[in-house]
């Protein structure tokens, strides 16, 4: 069953996660990886969007030889998978491995009112 949180973020998530592989299309990187940044905060409350955006962030570290960030994602995956449903998620955190998995951290503004908005019923 899909949460009413999960069914609210996804065009958010889906929106941060399509502008990623845009980036990745023309090359950048460096965007590509801060729109799945992004996916993460806005969708870090739902396990499925949290693992979803942990397996993106995975295939990016393995595309680009990043060996570091492909140990950190997969100890992520497995966190985002066992400990989201029972809340624990480090809020704002950014979901990279260049920071620790449970370092709480600001949320934008814009972000933040998309996830009050999701968790309050609207999409928008």
């Amino acid at each position: 069953m899909t949460s009413v949180f999960t069914k609210n973020i996804a065009p958010h998530v889906q929106t941060e996660i399509e502008q990623a592989a845009q980036a990745r299309a023309n090359g950048d990187i460096n965007a590509e990886f801060q729109h799945l940044e992004n996916a993460h905060v806005i969708g870090q409350e739902s396990t499925y969007w949290h693992v979803n955006v942990h397996w993106q962030m995975l295939k990016w570290a393995m595309r680009n030889g990043r060996l570091k960030e492909i140990f950190g994602q997969a100890f992520r995956v497995v966190g985002a998978t066992t400990k989201t449903a029972i809340g624990l998620v480090p809020q704002g955190n950014t979901g990279g491995a260049n920071v620790s998995p449970f370092k709480v951290m600001p949320i934008k503004s814009e972000h933040q009112n998309i996830i009050n908005k999701a968790k309050a019923g609207t999409t928008y």
